[in-house]
């Protein structure tokens, strides 16, 4: 990322920073996919940091526009913990699923997962080959099946063992949103039969630009999302993303993916990631 470093070396040195120099800092804002808007915003505050305080003025600016909710993972202290994970196909889903039951399990807690994307097979395969790996019961139904159906199994299932997570995956791609808001909810009104779903993380690509913002709106007015799971921020995303999401949405980013291993996924750390706009 980096986004200021440039900045904050010559603020710091001698130069002016000349008309071009704030022509370069803008274009750069805006390819990061903050967004116009709040690109605007931190060029004006930007333009009144002094020499003296350059790295400290930022920081306070930057982490002005993040969420001030908290990042904690929601968990019950009696009964089942339900986790439904939500978003467009592409965006790591069912890989986030698997990486959150695996970081899970290692707390010592009992873990069942609901592959509950039945219209993509790939998803409930790959679901079950990292069940096995890493120790997980996974329930699944039938391909093209009612996901609905299957994350009540889950529940039913994660009661029975007296479980203390239930993570459900849904499906990512239906004929059209209206299709996949009402199955979404569908799932959440089935599955709070047996106990209540306590926390909705939505993964967005942080590769994908300001179409990650849209995402983010459209499923947040369906359902109460709590959280987002931001993945593959890795050397190819420019991460501005989720700065403009918790900045406009005010929702906290939890967990953050950077590859395709069970160790690529972590909490997510604001103060390091806003270091990492700076350096």
């Amino acid at each position: 990322m980096g986004l200021f470093s440039k900045f904050i070396a010559k603020i710091k040195g001698e130069n002016s920073f000349s008309t071009a120099d704030w022509q370069e800092l803008e274009s750069e804002l805006l390819a990061s996919d903050i967004g116009p808007t709040l690109t605007l915003e931190l060029l004006e505050a930007a333009r009144k940091v002094k020499s003296d305080n350059a790295e400290m003025a930022l920081i306070q600016t930057l982490t002005s526009h993040l969420s001030e909710k908290s990042r904690a993972p929601i968990t019950k202290a009696d009964g089942i913990t339900v986790v439904m994970v939500v978003g467009v196909n592409g965006t790591g889903k069912t890989t986030s699923v698997a990486k959150l039951a695996g970081r899970i399990k290692k707390s010592g807690a009992l873990v069942v997962v609901a592959a509950g994307d039945t219209f993509r097979a790939a998803a409930v395969e790959q679901l079950q080959t990292w069940g096995s790996r890493i120790g997980v019961q996974v329930i699944s139904g039938k391909a093209n099946g009612d996901p609905a159906s299957v994350a009540f199994d889950g529940a039913k299932r994660a009661a029975e063992m007296s479980a203390d997570y239930l993570i459900i995956d849904t499906a990512g791609r239906l004929h059209n949103k209206s299709d996949l808001m009402n199955e979404l909810e569908k799932v959440k009104r089935v599955v709070e039969k047996v106990s209540p779903v306590d926390e909705v993380l939505l993964t967005i690509d942080a590769t994908t630009g300001q179409n990650g913002m849209v995402q983010a709106k459209i499923f947040s007015q369906s359902v109460q999302v709590t959280g987002i799971i931001l993945t593959k921020l890795d050397g190819s995303a420019r991460g501005g993303i989720a700065l403009a999401i918790e900045s406009e949405l005010d929702i906290p980013i939890k967990w953050v993916g950077t590859g395709e291993s069970e160790s690529d996924f972590s909490p997510f750390n604001s103060e390091e990631y806003i270091k990492g706009l700076l350096s």
